[in-house]
């Protein structure tokens, strides 16, 4: 999840997108996307919704089953094909342990009150068995994921998360924490993981809890992979490859390392993932409208700067890459590591106006489906890929749990 952007805008430009699959490939894909269970591994919804409500926007954003904002709702999940995005229980860097546990408690809490609330269509799950059943019934399972461990004080609240729902943690975000180093963070605090963070990496695979490697920093991915009893996964992660700057992706001998270990990386769907060139772009935008501000003395976030940023936009647009460009990265990491390492990561809600063309919210699986159908990519290989190969994970750490 990115952020930190320093501008938003609604004037957004979309680059020219010319499918290369065919309709008939479209077709086979919608059903495929509704024949097999298709498991998103983060989905930012609730920080969406728990922001916007603070903010006090004209009206209360409720519960998701038909909205015109945000990435998700059940009608375009369905649509989609949509069956179990892990809804991201996801902690600001900045919060201290005590208000990240506030925080993380009541993200959990609504995500069961959506649940509650409307049990025809959004049920809590637990496991993947949970999401089979979950799914027959015809409703979205609701599993979650905590985004940063910084509600981990002690190795007792690991337990106190599985307990509450949680299925994996993200050892860190944007800043190195008590458990590890961040990819966001030049400090390298503990050089990795720290004494504690090794603690809570075994506490987790006691619990049934995945190891979640995005966000973390190389040495820190490195002696997770060394030391993890059980496969960890990338929730939201892509290739460095095509993103040679950027840290937060994993390198190629990290994807390699992380089929040793039998993982799944999850591919997120940001642009400025996918994408050196759109983030080179983009990073330019953002020196020229801060060199704008600073020499007309506006703050950023005021009614002033948004105006002048509109006009801005007007004659910048932004840029985005497009679907092709996340079936390239799950080419790339099939043929480092073959197929049975790859599964969807979307970041939906989380990379806000950065969503490539052909993947702007959940109900646009269907065509990264059919760009893969269209590259060869087998009916058995887009089942591993939406669902098989991370349930293989996740039930491989919920077996180690019940022998430890």
């Amino acid at each position: 999840m990115i952020k930190n952007f320093i501008f938003t805008t609604s004037l957004l430009f979309v680059v020219a997108y010319n499918s290369a699959f065919s309709q008939n490939d479209l077709s086979k894909a919608n059903k495929l996307a509704q024949k097999y269970i298709i498991v998103d591994g983060h989905v930012d919804l609730p920080y969406r919704l728990k922001v916007k409500n603070f903010r006090m926007e004209k009206e209360f954003v409720g519960i998701p089953i038909a909205s015109q904002t945000g990435d998700f709702d059940y009608n375009r999940a369905k649509k989609g094909g949509l069956d179990a995005p892990i809804m991201s229980i996801y902690i600001p860097a900045s919060y201290e342990p005590a208000d990240a546990q506030k925080l993380a408690d009541s993200l959990i809490n609504m995500v069961e009150y959506i649940s509650a609330e409307n049990p025809g269509y959004f049920q809590v799950a637990k496991s993947p068995k949970d999401i089979s059943k979950i799914v027959k019934q015809g409703k979205i399972a609701l599993p979650m994921g905590m985004e940063n461990g910084s509600p981990i004080i002690s190795t007792s609240d690991v337990a106190a998360y599985r307990a509450k729902g949680i299925s994996y943690i993200t050892l860190c975000h944007g800043k190195d924490n008590r458990i590890c180093d961040s990819s966001y963070d030049t400090t390298g605090t503990w050089k990795g993981l720290s004494p504690f963070g090794r603690e809570v990496v075994q506490a987790m695979a006691n619990e049934g809890i995945m190891i979640d490697v995005s966000h973390i920093s190389d040495n820190s991915f490195y002696q997770v992979i060394e030391m993890a009893p059980v496969p960890v996964i990338a929730s939201h992660s892509s290739s460095r490859f095509y993103t040679p700057d950027f840290q937060r992706n994993m390198s190629d001998d990290m994807v390699k390392k992380l089929a040793k270990n039998g993982g799944v990386i999850m591919i997120n769907f940001g642009s400025t993932f996918l994408s050196n060139e759109v983030t080179e772009y983009r990073k330019s935008l953002q020196s020229e409208i801060k060199k704008i501000l600073d020499e007309k003395g506006v703050k950023p976030r005021s009614d002033e700067a948004e105006a002048i940023m509109d006009e801005f936009f007007a004659k910048h647009p932004l840029a985005f890459t497009d679907v092709k460009k996340v079936a390239d990265h799950i080419d790339h990491v099939r043929s480092l590591a073959g197929i049975d390492h790859i599964g969807l990561g979307s970041d939906f809600d989380g990379v806000g106006n950065s969503l490539p063309t052909g993947l702007k919210d959940v109900a646009d699986y269907p065509n990264l489906i059919a760009e893969l159908l269209s590259r060869g990519y087998s009916d058995k290989d887009i089942q591993k890929i939406c669902s098989g190969n991370v349930f293989r994970v996740w039930n491989k750490v919920l077996a180690y749990a019940e022998k430890h």
